[in-house]
């Protein structure tokens, strides 16, 4: 068993066919491009419970080699993902069910009749791959960069794969997101953590398929630090799955949730006060406003107006084919891993950071609930809808994902009461609605609570 550490970056053609020439490419590879054709059958029970148990079962013909190949669950974060892998090699071309034993079968799958595996969808695709090494410091970095192009087939229906994958072979994680960057200032490549077997699955059982956007539980005696970085990790690592999927099926409510993952992501950025000085996180915050200065009225008028949802697939699909996407969404990821946000800051940020979360949250909602001033709002609606957009995000992104450690009375009702009169001010409705909106918040048994 080893533990595979890398990320997947989706391409085009075209990209693939300039990745190929790629100066950095050629000046760290010493042995050039060697092609592979790769045939791969996934194996499940017709209940699919390898893939409910987040398992990968493959049987591999490279050449004339057959390789037996289990991946289990392990962590995967923003396209930058860490899975337990093992490989048996085999002289038949068939699963050998024996090796699936308990140094490495799941418990949670302890019970499966193995008998009931049988094929569920394959992916076959020509594999261009080359060793990229280089010195980082007094470090050596090597890492396999991989062109895969083909397709994966599930019955009748068939979706193309056309990616570059990095996986770690020597030196530390940050040098697959250090490389993919300098890869995507210029190319289009879009990260993202959906492996070829769950696009298999996806292609199986549309209607079925799932993002299982990670689980996040913050506890009231977590750093601001901890919290901070799980958050941010779960809204980006959600956003490119958000992405990936709707460019997948164009279905609306997807670019309606990645736009909240953005506009969740750059509030998360701003509410950190001395604890993120605002210097480390300046051009993550520039090019999440611009994402949401063109996305945001699309969103907002594509509500009412269906003209405006069937066009949008395809301008994102214009999105896509820019570096804009998917080089902020590796500098994010890059910023997080390295603990961006802790650069530069004083010890006063050094003590906000290691503050425990159940008392920053309340503290710093009260702060932003009082500057608020609701009770003006009965009389200039207008300045809410001006002035408070930015701090009302703030507040929800906090009170949508970490309401949990608020020891606070109808913390529920305050969070949708609040996103009631967010969704008022950016769609600009009729004052008198903002106004009636407002009262009913201040009138909150929670928000009068804050507001002590």
């Amino acid at each position: 068993m080893h533990k595979e550490t890398e990320i997947k970056l989706r391409a085009s053609r075209d990209t693939l066919s300039a990745l190929r020439q790629h100066p950095l490419l050629k000046k760290r590879s010493k042995s050039g491009w060697q092609r592979h054709e790769l045939f791969n059958q996934y194996y499940d029970t017709p209940d699919r419970e390898l893939s409910a148990a987040c398992v990968a079962l493959r049987l591999r013909r490279d050449g004339e080699t057959s390789i037996q190949t289990l991946k289990s669950r392990g962590q995967s974060v923003a396209g930058l993902s860490e899975r337990n892998e093992w490989d048996w090699y085999l002289e038949r071309p068939e699963l050998d069910l024996s090796k699936l034993d308990d140094s490495c079968w799941p418990a949670a799958l302890a019970t499966l009749d193995k008998n009931r595996l049988a094929p569920i969808f394959r992916t076959d695709f020509v594999r261009e791959k080359a060793d990229i090494a280089w010195g980082r410091g007094k470090a050596r970095v090597v890492i396999e960069a991989a062109l895969d192009l083909g397709r994966v087939v599930s019955g009748d229906s068939e979706e193309e794969i056309c990616e570059l994958e990095l996986e770690l072979r020597q030196g530390e994680p940050v040098a697959l997101l250090e490389l993919a960057i300098e890869l995507a200032a210029d190319l289009p490549l879009m990260p993202c953590d959906i492996s070829k077997a769950e696009r298999g699955y996806r292609l199986h059982d549309p209607a079925g398929y799932r993002l299982r956007p990670a689980p996040v539980a913050p506890g009231p005696g977590d750093s601001l630090d901890r919290v901070f970085a799980t958050l941010a990790w779960q809204l980006l690592g959600t956003s490119q799955r958000l992405a990936e999927q709707y460019r997948f099926n164009g279905h609306w409510t997807l670019l309606v949730d990645w736009l909240q993952q953005l506009i969740d992501l750059r509030a998360l950025l701003a509410s950190l006060g001395s604890a993120a000085p605002r210097a480390s996180s300046r051009a993550l915050r520039e090019g999440l406003d611009a994402l949401i200065l063109e996305w945001r009225p699309i969103v907002v008028a594509g509500q009412g107006d269906d003209a405006i949802r069937q066009s949008a697939p395809q301008r994102f699909a214009g999105e896509l084919e820019q570096p804009r996407w998917g080089l902020l969404s590796l500098q994010i990821a890059h910023w997080l891993l390295t603990r961006g946000w802790t650069i530069g800051r004083n010890a006063r940020g050094d003590r906000q950071g290691e503050a425990v979360i159940g008392k920053w949250l309340p503290r710093t909602l009260a702060e932003e609930a009082q500057a608020l001033r609701l009770d003006r709002y009965g009389h200039q609606p207008e300045q809410l809808q001006s002035e408070q957009l930015p701090r009302l995000e703030r507040m929800l992104v906090w009170l949508r994902l970490a309401r949990s450690t608020l020891v606070l009375s109808e913390a529920d009702r305050l969070f949708g009461e609040l996103a009631k009169l967010h969704a008022l001010a950016e769609q600009g409705v009729q004052f008198e609605a903002l106004a009636e909106q407002a009262r009913t918040l201040w009138t909150l048994k929670a928000f009068r609570e804050l507001m002590k």
